[in-house]
């Protein structure tokens, strides 16, 4: 599995398709295929959706302008007007729909019909009962947002793996650092 799903959404794991983007960013969708692939692997669809290089585009847009809707969420501040049309746009057009055969449940859709399906789960996630759990992930490096489902609503990471570990362990070295001076202060 190449993506990530670790955000409780998958819309906010649509958004979360560029990492390190107050770093150096990493685009995740960087072709037609890598955007197939995510939503087969996010269980959106089970076969190809033939993405083309326009829907590639559209598709980034799309993901923009939720990035931006759950931020503003977030923040408390108004809505972009651009982003909501966006988003609202694409959830006007029909979903992703499973169908039954023989073999069991199948979930095809072209490249309008999967977008939708996002589009779909951020309104959903950005007008329903989850709003007071979205948080940002602590690790200042990443920008996801996830849904903090966690006992006291305490989860401070997107994941353990990588920020997590990744914060503990500079918590540690932090630490470490601070023993070796406060001895050699004391002497």
């Amino acid at each position: 599995m190449k993506h990530s799903f670790v955000c409780g959404n998958p819309a906010l794991d649509f958004a979360a398709t560029v990492r390190s983007r107050l770093g150096t960013p990493l685009e995740m969708f960087s072709s037609p295929e890598s955007l197939d692939a995510w939503f087969r692997e996010s269980g959106i669809i089970d076969g190809d959706t033939q993405f083309q290089p326009a829907d590639l585009e559209q598709a980034i847009v799309i993901r923009e302008a939720i990035y931006s809707l759950v931020h503003t969420k977030i923040a408390g501040d108004d809505y972009d007007g651009d982003a909501l049309s966006i988003v609202n746009d694409a959830a006007r057009t029909p979903p992703a729909v499973p169908q039954l055969t023989p073999d069991g449940r199948v979930t095809e859709a072209t490249p309008i019909e999967a977008l939708s399906t996002v589009a779909r789960h951020a309104i959903e996630v950005l007008s329903g009962p989850d709003v007071p759990l979205l948080k940002e992930c602590a690790n200042h490096e990443c920008t996801r947002v996830y849904i903090d489902r966690s006992r006291g609503a305490r989860r401070e990471w997107c994941a353990m793996d990588p920020c997590g570990n990744k914060m503990k362990a500079a918590a540690y070295r932090a630490r470490k650092r601070e023993e070796k001076l406060v001895p050699a202060a004391g002497k």
